[in-house]
């Protein structure tokens, strides 16, 4: 086996896995019972993408690749933020109302 072949493999067997977690991810952000289950979820969604993406440009040997990564970071990052101040304001609204 050539360190080609195991480059190869190795970047197939990543690939694959990843699939799969982002599914499971997917799936939990579907089902999750609260809404920080769901910000969670995508938050891993994003960083799974980010490895699938670098899986891609290891494989491909297309460096271009990195650039998407980074960008999809720096968007997770942005939508994580944005989604928990979110959960803030409505726990906030909620002790206001005293609901909590």
């Amino acid at each position: 086996m050539t360190p080609a072949d195991a480059l190869s493999l190795a970047t197939l067997v990543a690939l694959i896995l990843l699939g799969l977690a982002l599914l499971i991810a997917a799936i939990r952000i579907v089902i999750g019972p609260t809404l920080a289950d769901r910000v969670l979820a995508l938050d891993l969604l994003t960083v799974v993408a980010m490895g699938f993406v670098g899986a891609i440009a290891i494989r491909t040997g297309l460096m271009l690749y990195l650039d998407i990564a980074i960008a999809l970071a720096l968007l997770g990052f942005l939508a994580t933020v944005a989604l928990a101040r979110y959960i803030l304001s409505r726990v906030s609204a909620a002790e206001r109302d005293g609901s909590l």
